[in-house]
């Protein structure tokens, strides 16, 4: 026992050393080596566990990320040795197969619509079926949606943290390169500038298919029950997927028979001013045109609407998720900063507003205290506003259409 926690200690402690190698300058190819030697032949559970232990002692996620690239230069024999595809990646519909499919498709457009037209950049029609390319590639952000709204939770609920914290910054640098790279394609006409942006991207974008495929895969098949990929499976709808005819997934019978069990009478809930059946309550909150989430005083999502005008997306699998882990990590601090100032008294809501599009997106937080004024928790309400600007004069009859 004592010399297992001197292994993870130690393997710790390489990570350290590493992570302060690559902060002063060195290359991945300098590090792998001290990197490898450390953790051959060791799971990307236990790195991850390792990884995660770092975050706990304080070391932030960003500096964790570092370890991305020393990952996919050094794993990519042997995890691929280790981790070969199971029956569950070839399944149609099961999400690991959908993960796959979309991949494969992300590569396809790499290949295809992007990097054959580098080479020859001061051709008009190149630029333009550029253009093309990129955007097709946009269709990338479903697939990074349904790994963060729907994936992520089920890790963080089996304590695995550092994983999905560590790619869901990448993947928002990938959506940070992507949107600049459209942006500057269509403004500047530097060959040589738009090559480089072009290769980081694909290069960013690849690593990340690696990690996906061999090291967090692999990780979810070892620790997901059926039930768990199952309610991601019904929930991927809600977001949409890069690729199209993804069956619905019905695995074994017994499953079915859980989910019967599941079933309850709608009952009446009782409130100050008057009652309401569940459906009837459920309805009323889903038909405004505003979308509503509550986090309860222990910081955890407790619900959300189900309005027709979403704004952002939401699966059921946030239920129960701590709000901080609902956010992507450059955010995060304005969340908990909010928090912090609800629960303190120092602050009774907070606004903001952002373009999103045609769309004119206002976000409020408020707190909710109860009768006494002790904090129950924290209400979010957001809505597109631009209709409501866009009034004008007065309204006073009914319309006949």
């Amino acid at each position: 026992m004592s010399e297992s926690i001197n292994n993870r200690e130690y393997r710790q402690n390489i990570l350290k050393q590493v992570i302060t190698k690559l902060h002063e300058g060195k290359t991945v190819e300098e590090v792998k080596g001290e990197f490898e030697e450390a953790f051959a032949g060791v799971s990307a559970t236990e790195i991850s566990e390792a990884e995660g232990a770092l975050i706990a002692e304080g070391l932030p996620v960003s500096e964790i990320q570092r370890l991305c690239d020393v990952h996919a230069a050094v794993f990519k024999g042997s995890i691929e040795e280790i981790h070969q595809p199971t029956d569950q990646t070839q399944i149609p519909g099961h999400p690991a197969n959908t993960l796959i499919r979309e991949n494969r498709a992300i590569e396809r457009i790499l290949n295809q619509f992007v990097k054959p037209y580098l080479d020859e950049l001061t051709k008009e029609e190149n630029l333009t079926a550029l253009k093309e390319g990129l955007n097709k590639l946009s269709h990338i952000e479903l697939h990074y949606l349904r790994k963060e709204n729907l994936i992520f939770p089920y890790m963080e609920k089996y304590g695995i943290t550092a994983p999905p914290k560590v790619m869901w910054g990448v993947d928002d640098e990938i959506r940070a390169m992507l949107k600049e790279t459209i942006k500057y394609l269509s403004e500047t006409s530097k060959v040589t500038e738009i090559k480089e942006k072009i290769e980081n991207l694909t290069d960013k974008i690849t690593e990340m298919i690696f990690k996906e495929e061999n090291i967090l895969l692999p990780m979810l098949i070892e620790t997901l029950t059926l039930d768990e990929w199952k309610k991601i499976a019904d929930e991927s709808g809600e977001i949409g997927f890069m690729v199209e005819k993804v069956p619905v997934w019905n695995p074994a019978k017994e499953y079915q028979g859980e989910k019967k069990e599941e079933k309850k009478e709608a009952g009446v809930i009782t409130f100050p001013t008057g009652l309401l059946k569940t459906e009837e309550l459920i309805r009323m909150l889903d038909t405004l045109p505003l979308d509503i989430t509550f986090v309860d005083k222990d910081d955890v999502v407790k619900y959300f609407s189900q309005s027709s005008e979403r704004i952002f997306p939401r699966t059921k699998a946030v239920i129960g998720r701590n709000v901080s882990n609902c956010h992507p990590p450059a955010s995060v601090h304005i969340v908990e900063q909010i928090v912090a100032d609800f629960k303190s008294g120092k602050k009774e809501h907070e606004d903001f507003w952002i373009k999103m599009g045609e769309k004119y997106i206002l976000i409020r937080y408020y707190a909710v205290r109860s009768e006494a004024g002790e904090y129950l928790g924290v209400l979010e309400v957001t809505q597109d506003i631009k209709p409501i600007q866009e009034i004008t004069g007065e309204k006073r009859l009914v319309s006949q259409e």
